[in-house]
């Protein structure tokens, strides 16, 4: 896949090279009551080809406006932001299209990238909804599928983009607990079995610890990185797992540190 070439703040080129996402440098301010507010503070992180990376912090820590200048949703203000082609971006609601199949909705992402053949588009829609393991789906449409099912479709519309980066925002948050379970299990099967880039933002500590093999934690007003962690434990994970709930333990303490600094609540 052809590397992009992101144009930073001040117009100059930089190129992601050999990783997935590089992000230079990156602030980011919005208009506020009291002038330009400081969301996001520069931001330096890289995410290597193949790596599996949570974004972790209190709401209102930048998480989700640094996932959405990583998509290319919006502009930094400063710095540069360079990607291995295109991401593909996945939102806490599914966003699927009420009035196309489970299987047609796959397919739109797969026309709007530039697959012409319907038959193509048809049978990579199956297999990708195979890979989800909603096998036989592609007819369902949205009402007849669960909470968790319109998830895995989601999940499949995205990788029908072919990228190498799949950005996640939040996927499982509005999930209950047992679905939320099976999900981290096939994400994580998914992320081993195409070598995809991930970056995932969380606000749970311990689904940070159990998904990712580096959990980057910001701080709030405005978003700093704060701490670093390089997850060493070996996958498959359980949430329970003694060793993801001790470095939970660790993650939540600095966090709740980071929510007293900033006088959150």
């Amino acid at each position: 896949m052809a590397t992009t070439l992101a144009k930073a703040a001040d117009g100059t080129e930089t190129s992601a090279a050999a990783h997935a996402a590089r992000i230079a440098h990156v602030s980011k301010s919005f208009p506020g009551p009291a002038g330009q507010q400081l969301v996001l503070d520069d931001i330096s992180l890289d995410v290597a080809p193949g790596e599996f990376v949570t974004l972790l912090g209190a709401s209102g820590c930048g998480k989700s406006t640094l996932l959405n200048l990583v998509a290319g949703l919006d502009k930094p203000s400063a710095g540069s932001i360079a990607t291995d082609g295109r991401p593909a971006l996945m939102f806490q609601e599914h966003a699927l299209f009420p009035w196309l199949t489970a299987g047609k909705n796959i397919e739109l992402a797969l026309k709007l990238r530039g697959v012409a053949a319907k038959a193509e588009r048809r049978e990579r829609a199956e297999e990708l909804l195979e890979l989800v393991r909603l096998k036989g789906a592609y007819g369902k449409r949205v009402h007849e599928l669960s909470g968790g099912m319109r998830q895995r479709v989601a999940m499949a519309r995205a990788l029908a983009q072919d990228s190498r980066l799949l950005l996640m925002d939040e996927p499982f948050a509005a999930l209950d607990a047992i679905t939320r379970d099976v999900l981290h299990d096939e994400l994580t099967r998914i992320w081993r079995e195409t070598g995809l880039s991930v970056l995932f933002v969380t606000h749970n500590v311990r689904e940070a610890v159990r998904l990712a093999q580096r959990v980057v934690l910001l701080s709030s007003r405005p978003g700093r990185i704060a701490r670093q962690w390089t997850v060493g434990i070996p996958q498959p994970r359980r949430i329970e797992d003694s060793e993801v709930a001790e470095l939970s333990r660790e993650i939540t303490e600095e966090l709740r540190g980071e929510i007293r600094r900033h006088g959150q609540h």
